[in-house]
Order: structure tokens, then C-alpha cells, then sequence
């Protein structure tokens, strides 16, 4: 934990000063990266390429469509934006399944679901069968969408959590690129048949996680919920940075369990698992202060992630580099490629931050930034629209906020509200808490990209981002007042920092003097060891 590792420093160096050895200085070194839960992350986090693909690919794809189908503008945005109505099943099933078979052979699922989805709109011969593809593939990527991100939050060390629960988007952002290339690669065959490559094409990334998937572990919350304790401590052991992280991640999923901390059997009786039953009343019906507040910074984070109109960006950035000028179909595509380039490089960057200036500081750098980028991009779309003559300077002023726009969203408000909202909810309701962040998120998304071309033709293209700037304002005041800093928090400590809308600052005050006072302690009592072992 990185607040921990800086406490360390401090407490060992008043231990050090009266001893003057070398061995007392090696208990605040900060632990290496854990690679098994780096391995771990990574095969869990292939899930999300499938969503990141499809937005990616059908970016462009949905030209070639609109010719060959010969579909309406209003077709168009349908066929786009459905997909994320359709993960809402998926998502809801998912977080059942994840409490049934558990969150490894339900990736599998989600990428069986997607190839049976891929082939489907590769083989479409109308609208209508290419509507049933986007059904099932949309399922598809609703079941990966929510257990990526729970797994990899369930089985990273806290000093690492955000650097490795950033992945899901990291791979979004791959699979968004592939797609784009993929566009561009099979934009030389026939119309006809290039489109059904494209998307045929992304059977091809679920088979691979599939069979990734099989050599990685359980999740250990999820063993120790079916009383397998033998095989969670063997999975915690793997995936902490200590044996003592690892003992103190074990009591805190038993105490989370209802399992007694005494008990060290490999197999034990637990209370039945209701698989979801009871959990959503807990949510919205009885909710505790604790709940209610986790639940409003979860559905909140995920709806500005997509309210403020990065959708629209990403998906009909070939129609926005129409706008600005660009009316060649190859120059749109390789636009529209360096786009999925600028958004990939910087959420690279943002795994590397998350760990190191937190979530809340990236959070509103993000939102903030974004404000800027909407209004400046309305600002240009709107001077090319009203000239008769091509404006170069605001030309390039609009490819360069499309460019800023999805690199600024990338670093932090991309990766932060899945890293976020999958941290924050108590174990016995995080399958279904995330479930409900994914639901937002897609309903959020769905609506905007099935109504961006319709809201540019009744307020204009430049206005509809002006719009979008309006919400992104209003994210970046949310985030300021409702979302502590969960940085280098267990997730069993994350119910200290919520419970008060806006008093929750003095909870986490709270809670850091509390674990200074343990952690200085056992620094003393560490030295007093070293000491005695030295008399002896």
C-alpha cells in the first residue's frame, strides 16, 4: 500500500537511529511488483478487448454498412449504439453466474457468448439478422464488462490495485485500436464483404481468452464464499506482496464470510450463498448510510464516464472528421486510427499514475480537462460549419481536441470508474454492485451514441458538444464533493471512508491516524524484536 510503504519509512528510521544496522532498514523497502497477480490481471482483463473491439471496428464498418444495407441515418444509430442496451442482460447474469460457477469459468462464458456473436454479424445478410448478432455479442460483452474488473480488483495486492484494475480499460482501448485497424486492413476488399470481415473478425480474440483464462486461478474471495479455504490461502499467498498481507487479506475475507478467525480447515461449512438473493434489497431498498453512499458514487462515476460524450468522439469520429474537412474514406480511417492510438498510449500512462497520485487527482484532472477540450472542439466545429471557405486553423484545432479529448479522458475519468466502483462495494455485494455500475454505464452509453447524429441535426454538431462540456462541468463538481481517495485501501477498509455525502474527509483523517498508530507500533515492536534477537 503506498500510504502504508510511506509510513513505514518514517517509523523505521526512529527504529534504525538507535540500532544503526542495515536490517532494519529492509522492512520498508517497497515490494516488488507481484507478477502472478500481474499474470493473473492480464488474462482476466483480455475480457474487455471484446468491447473495445467491437466499438473500434464498428466505427468504421458502419460506412460500408450504411451503403451495402442501404440503412437510414436513424438504422445507423441503432445498429451503433444497441449493443450497450443489450450488455445490460448480460451484465445482470453475469453478477448472478460470478456468485454460481465463480469468476473464472464465467470469462469463459462471456467470450463463448461473443464468438457465437462475432460470426453471427460476420455471416448477416440484412439488417435484421445483423440486429440478432449485436444481441448476442452484446450479451457477450455485458458478462465481460462486469467480471473483469471484479476478478482482477478481487485478486490484486492493495499496493497495486489501481495499477492492475486499470487493465480492463487498457485492453478496451487495445481492442478499440484492433478494431480500427481492422477497419482500415479490410477496407480493400469488396464493400459487401469487407464489413463482414470486420466483424467477423473478432471471434478471433475470444477464442484466445478463453483457452488464457483456464490457466489462472479462482478468485480467493470467491473460494473462501464457498468455504475453500486450503485453495484461497494458496491463491493469496501467490497474489500479496507478503505472508502478512496475505494472512491479513485471508481474516479479512473470513470476517467478511462469517467464517471464525480460528478456523484454519482447507474445508469448511459456510452459510449457503444465495446467489444474488437478498442483495439488491440491501442495495435499494434497506440500504445502510455506508451502502447508500457507495452506491451514489458508483452509479454517479459511471454515468459521467459517459454522459459527457466520449462515445460519440470514438464512434462517429469519422463523421466529426467529415465535418472538419476530411472527406476522403482513408484519410477518415487513418484519422480515426490515430485516435485509437492517442487513446491507447495515454491509458498506458495512466496505469503507471493510478498507484502513484491516486485516484481523486486524476479523477478531477480528467473532468476538469475535459470541460476545456468539449467547449474548445464546439467552439471549432462551429466556426467550419458557419464558413464557406476551409478554415486550416480551426481545422486542425478540431483534430487536435478530438486527439486531446480521448487522450485527457484516457488518464484518468476512462480507467478511474472501473478501478473505482469495483473497489468500493462490501465482497457480499460486490458482484451485484458492480453489475449495477455496468448497467448505468451501458444504458449511459446507449442513449448517447444512439442519439448523437439526431442531437447534431437539431442543435448542430458544434452545439452538441457544447452540451457535452455543460456535463462534463457538472462531473467535475460531483467528483470533488462525493468521492474520497481510496488509494492504498484494502478493500475490506474502504466502509471506514464512506457514510457521509460530504463529511467523509474526516473519516478518512480518521482513518490514516489510525493506521499510522498500527503501523508505528508494530515498527516498535519489530525493533524491540531485532534487538533481543541481537542480545541472544
Amino acid at each position: 500500500m503506498s500510504g502504508f510503504e510511506a509510513d513505514n519509512n518514517g517509523v523505521s528510521i526512529s527504529v534504525a537511529a538507535d540500532n544503526k544496522t542495515g536490517a532494519d532498514f529492509e522492512v520498508s523497502k517497497k515490494p516488488k511488483r507481484n507478477k502472478f497477480a500481474f499474470a493473473c490481471s492480464i488474462l482476466a482483463s483480455l475480457a474487455s478487448i471484446l468491447l473495445g473491439y467491437d466499438i473500434g471496428v464498428m466505427s468504421g464498418a458502419i460506412i460500408y454498412i450504411k451503403d451495402d444495407l442501404k440503412i437510414s441515418d436513424v438504422q445507423v444509430e441503432i445498429l451503433v449504439g444497441i449493443l450497450n442496451l443489450y450488455c445490460l442482460i448480460g451484465a445482470y447474469a453475469a453478477g448472478r453466474t460470478s456468485d454460481w460457477i465463480g469468476r473464472r469459468y464465467t470469462i469463459v462464458v462471456a467470450a463463448a457468448i461473443f464468438f457465437v456473436g462475432a460470426l453471427l454479424m460476420g455471416f448477416a445478410t440484412n439488417y435484421a439478422f445483423l440486429m440478432v448478432g449485436r444481441f448476442v455479442a452484446g450479451i457477450g460483452v455485458g458478462f465481460a464488462l462486469l467480471i473483469a474488473p471484479v476478478y482482477t480488483a478481487e485478486v490484486s495486492p492493495a499496493s497495486s490495485r489501481g495499477f492492475l484494475n486499470s487493465f480492463p480499460e487498457v485492453f478496451i482501448n487495445i481492442g478499440l485500436l484492433l478494431g480500427y485497424v481492422s477497419n482500415y486492413a479490410f477496407s480493400k476488399l469488396r464493400a459487401e464483404l469487407g464489413w463482414r470481415v470486420m466483424l467477423g473478425a473478432g471471434a478471433i480474440p475470444s477464442v484466445f481468452l478463453a483457452i488464457g483464462v483456464l490457466t489462472m486461478p479462482e478468485s480467493p474471495r470467491w473460494l473462501i464464499m464457498q468455504g475453500r479455504l486450503g485453495e484461497a490461502k494458496t491463491v493469496l499467498h501467490k497474489t500479496s506482496d507478503t505472508k502478512e498481507e496475505a494472512h491479513g487479506r485471508l481474516s479479512d475475507i473470513k470476517a467478511a464470510a462469517g467464517i471464525p478467525e480460528d478456523c484454519t480447515d482447507d474445508i469448511v461449512q459456510v452459510q449457503k450463498q444465495t446467489h444474488g438473493e437478498g442483495v439488491w434489497k440491501e442495495l435499494f431498498l434497506h440500504p445502510t448510510p455506508v451502502v447508500r453512499h457507495v452506491l451514489i458514487c458508483a452509479i454517479g462515476i459511471h454515468f459521467f464516464q459517459q454522459a459527457i460524450g466520449l462515445d460519440s468522439v470514438v464512434l462517429y469520429s469519422p463523421r466529426i472528421f467529415e465535418k472538419a474537412g476530411i472527406t476522403s474514406s482513408d484519410r477518415k480511417l487513418l484519422a480515426t486510427m490515430a485516435v485509437g492510438l492517442s487513446k491507447t498510449i495515454f491509458i498506458l500512462v495512466a496505469t503507471f499514475l493510478l498507484d502513484k497520485i491516486g485516484r481523486r487527482p486524476l479523477l478531477l484532472i480528467s473532468s476538469g480537462g475535459m470541460v476545456v477540450i468539449l467547449a474548445t472542439l464546439g467552439f471549432s466545429l462551429t466556426i467550419i460549419g458557419h464558413s464557406d471557405n476551409k478554415i486550416t486553423w480551426a481545422v486542425g484545432l478540431c483534430i487536435t481536441m478530438v486527439l486531446s479529448s480521448v487522450a485527457v479522458f484516457s488518464i484518468g475519468m476512462g480507467p478511474i470508474a472501473w478501478v473505482y466502483s469495483t473497489e468500493i462495494f462490501p465482497l457480499r455485494l460486490r458482484a451485484q454492485g458492480a453489475s449495477i455500475g455496468v448497467a448505468v454505464n451501458r444504458v449511459t452509453s446507449g442513449v448517447i451514441s444512439m442519439s448523437f447524429i439526431s442531437l447534431y441535426e437539431a442543435i448542430s454538431i458544434g452545439g452538441a458538444f457544447f452540451l457535452y462540456a455543460g456535463v462534463a462541468l457538472v462531473a467535475f463538481f460531483f467528483f470533488f464533493t462525493f468521492l474520497p481517495e481510496t488509494q492504498g485501501k484494502t478493500l475490506e477498509e474502504m466502509e471506514w471512508l464512506f457514510g457521509k455525502l460530504v463529511g467523509w474527509r474526516e473519516k478518512a483523517q480518521k482513518l490514516k491516524r489510525k493506521r499510522k498508530m498500527n503501523e508505528a507500533n508494530h515498527q516498535i515492536q519489530l525493533g524491540n524484536n531485532l534487538t533481543t534477537d541481537r542480545r541472544c
